[in-house]
């Protein structure tokens, strides 16, 4: 269970860039608990989201969160060792994410958690033109994309490439999962950009992701002419751009 106060206490050594005082605590969480994915959920996870927000309302300067996400990071490339291996579960997950440190470094997380749960695990990070995805789509056909850690201005070219992996349907039963970034803030948005899940956290995408069924791909007659609708600006993409 979480604990404000413990991640608190990790918060606060993160962003004045201790980095001594946060290795101490997190192998202090670690001596306590049997399963080592409990402290990328209750501890790591939240601390992450915290150090967000408080950058976000300008409570932390840019320095300071550079800082933490680093440190964050470190401590994550460490605790991965710690993981304890599950048998493959032969189901693929392909992660890609917007391109920055932060939003690598929770997408990392989730490649981490993935494959201690089995999952074969491909890692893109970000920065990755949607053709290229598109392409290792056809070649990997994963169960499910994960994007993760959208920013505002990234909405646009996250409807664009699910829509190209709709079109070119080279992996019509893969699922298409959103977390983290704007999608957290504005309710509603992973349904306005067609994706067929969407999980807040870390441990909610693994949750979701073993229950998901493949997904069912629409009919089309062939022969049958493409339906063309004029798309009109959606309020929550409107609004995601404030986020």
């Amino acid at each position: 269970m979480r604990n404000p106060d413990v991640v608190r206490q990790f918060v606060e050594p993160l962003i004045s860039g201790d980095r001594v005082s946060s290795r101490q605590f997190l192998q202090n969480q670690i001596s306590q608990v049997n399963d080592p994915r409990r402290v990328y959920f209750d501890v790591m996870w939240p601390a992450m989201e915290q150090v967000e927000k408080m950058y976000r309302a300008d409570k932390i300067s840019v320095a300071a969160e550079h800082m933490a996400t680093r440190i964050t990071r470190s401590l994550a490339d460490q605790l991965q060792s710690n993981l304890v291996q599950s048998l493959s579960i032969h189901k693929r997950i392909l992660i890609s994410c917007a391109d920055g440190e932060s939003e690598e470094l929770g997408a990392q997380m989730c490649a981490d958690l993935f494959e201690s749960s089995g999952w074969d695990v491909y890692f893109l990070g970000g920065g990755v033109p949607n053709d290229e995805i598109l392409s290792l789509v056809g070649q990997l056909r994963p169960d499910i994309l994960l994007v993760f850690g959208t920013k505002p201005q990234g909405v646009p070219d996250v409807r664009q490439l699910i829509d190209l992996v709709r079109g070119v349907d080279s992996n019509p039963t893969m699922n298409v999962m959103i977390s983290g970034g704007v999608f957290n803030r504005a309710d509603g948005l992973w349904k306005e950009v067609q994706a067929d899940l969407f999980a807040p956290s870390a441990e909610q995408a693994l949750e979701m992701a073993q229950k998901a069924e493949p997904r069912i791909p629409q009919l089309r007659i062939p022969g049958a002419p493409k339906k063309r609708r004029r798309r009109r600006r959606s309020p929550i993409l409107a609004a995601a751009g404030e986020c």
